[in-house]
């Protein structure tokens, strides 16, 4: 009696098909990692910006890199050049870690500064 061998149903994976990520899921998880990344920043303040306006360029290709655009309010005073190095990091890591595509590019644009309101 000969041996039964196992054949995949579906051929190999890369076979099958492929997977396309929107834009918007890009831009929400880049939303959340510059806000995760500012939330050290904002604490024990009684005033705080709004939250970060992104937007993301999908891939042309399938292992293409995306760019991202991320404005975001700043508290000042602080460290202007260190936090949008800081979501700049944080974005890349995250949206490579959640969806496996290289972000060539994190534009961080400064679109208010915000200091603590006289009381």
């Amino acid at each position: 009696m000969a041996a039964l061998t196992p054949v995949p149903a579906h051929g190999e994976p890369g076979a099958r098909g492929r997977l396309r990520i929107a834009d918007r899921v890009y831009a929400r998880i880049a939303a959340r990692a510059a806000r995760e990344a500012l939330d050290e920043a904002w604490q024990g303040r009684a005033v705080r910006g709004g939250p970060p306006r992104v937007s993301a360029g999908g891939p042309t290709a399938p292992s293409a890199p995306i760019t991202v655009r991320v404005a975001v309010d700043l508290p000042f005073p602080a460290d202007l050049a260190a936090l949008a190095r800081t979501v700049r990091d944080r974005i890349g890591a995250d949206v490579r870690a959640l969806t496996g595509t290289r972000v060539a590019e994190v534009v961080v644009v400064v679109e208010r500064l915000v200091t603590e309101a006289p009381g």
